[in-house]
Formats: structure tokens, sequence, C-alpha cells
């Protein structure tokens, strides 16, 4: 069973929030942005916005402008579909530019091993089949581990789970024109609190991404080598 979603990331309600802010030019009691997940249409139903919620913080003498709907149906703003299994252990987010296919660690590899199992390498051949390889194309395979144990050994580990996963990649796809970025981030970037097992859980992943149109830079955001 999968569960399929369509996704507003918070910063971007806030942006929506932020947008109607202004030091001047209204009556300072209510203003409204779209509610998450409605069209961008003055026919839509706004969310209010109390002026003197203490969350807003204000700046003294700063109201709230006019009522403002933007347009959130663009990919610029990162808008885009998650769809996950129902045990959260494969999760493929696409933003319509770029389609990224998280795998959880105990789908893929015993316990501190980067050995993968053949339902493992069956799993990872099914993610390679979606991938459209064209010249240019850079896939990305990003390994990553909770922070249980030294930093060295994570990054060590977590390179060597992806640098796995890359290889049953390659040979799906049968094409010497796609370049692969492989890397280790070990317990850096989580997506969830090392404090609970649940989470240490999220975090053990290896990340497969690549663009719908050729990506230049083939780079991870504020991505470090290790």
């Amino acid at each position: 069973m999968t569960i399929t979603r369509s996704r507003i990331p918070a910063p971007l309600f806030a942006l929506a929030v932020a947008a109607s802010v202004m030091a001047g030019g209204s009556d300072g009691k209510a203003a409204a942005v779209p509610a998450p997940g409605s069209a961008a249409s003055g026919a839509h139903a706004l969310l209010a916005v109390d002026a003197g919620s203490p969350g807003l913080a204000l700046r003294a003498g700063a109201t709230l402008a006019p009522p403002k709907v933007l347009d959130l149906s663009s990919e610029a703003v990162g808008i885009g579909q998650v769809v996950e299994d129902q045990e959260g252990a494969e999760r493929r987010e696409d933003t319509g530019t770029q389609v990224t296919f998280a795998l959880q660690a105990k789908v893929l590899f015993a316990k501190d091993s980067a050995r993968l199992s053949n339902a493992a390498r069956s799993r990872i051949a099914a993610v390679a089949r979606g991938i459209d390889p064209r010249p240019g194309t850079t896939v990305r395979v990003y390994g990553f581990t909770d922070d249980l144990g030294s930093s060295a050994h994570g990054d060590a580990l977590s390179r060597q789970r992806a640098v796995a996963v890359q290889g049953v990649v390659a040979e799906e796809l049968h094409d010497a024109t796609v370049t692969f970025d492989v890397r280790g981030f070990g317990e850096r970037h989580p997506v969830a609190s090392n404090a609970s097992e649940a989470g240490r859980q999220q975090n053990r992943r290896v990340e497969i991404s690549f663009s719908r149109t050729v990506d230049a830079q083939g780079s991870f955001d504020g991505a470090e080598t290790p």
C-alpha cells in the first residue's frame, strides 16, 4: 500500500504569511493568506490571520497589508508530491524537476553491513528503471547513518552503502553517458531526531536522486565531500 500526498514545505507557508506583512497601509486588524493546499485564486477560501497574534512577532508600528493571493502552483517554489509505502521504508519525492528516492537501510542491509541482499538488489533495480537517462544525466547516490558510534565509522559505512547501491543502479541503466555522484555523509543531514530509535531508523538511509533535466552542477546543496 502506498500513501500519496501533496506537499507544501512549512517555510513556504511562512513565506506566504511574511509576504502579507509591511510597515503600514492597513487597518491593522487582520489579513489573509491562501490556506495550505488551496489553489491561488480569490474564489477560494482564505485563512484569516490575527494581526495581534504574538506568533507573528510584528515589529513596533508594523501592520498587516491587504490580503494577497500567492501563486503556489509553480515548480520553482518546491511544491511536489510525496509517495511512501505504509511502513515508510521507501519514499519517493517528485518536485517536477527532480525525483528523489529514499530507501531506509533496514530494507537494504543487515546491521552495520554494506552487503546487499537479493531482495534489496531487486528493490534498487526497480528504482533504477524509473530513471530516464540522457546524455549529461547525473544520478546522485548518497548514504546517511544515525549518530550512534563514531563519526568516522558512520562516514565510512554510509559511503560503502552508497557505493553498493550505485553499482546496482549502474548495472540496470547500462548507459555510459550517465555520471554518478556517490557520497557518504554519515550522521550529517538527518531527517529526524536521533533521540529515538524511530528517528534513527529514518536517518539510516540511502537516497537516489536525479533531475528530469540535465544538471550541470551535479551537486548536493550545502554538502561536504567526506
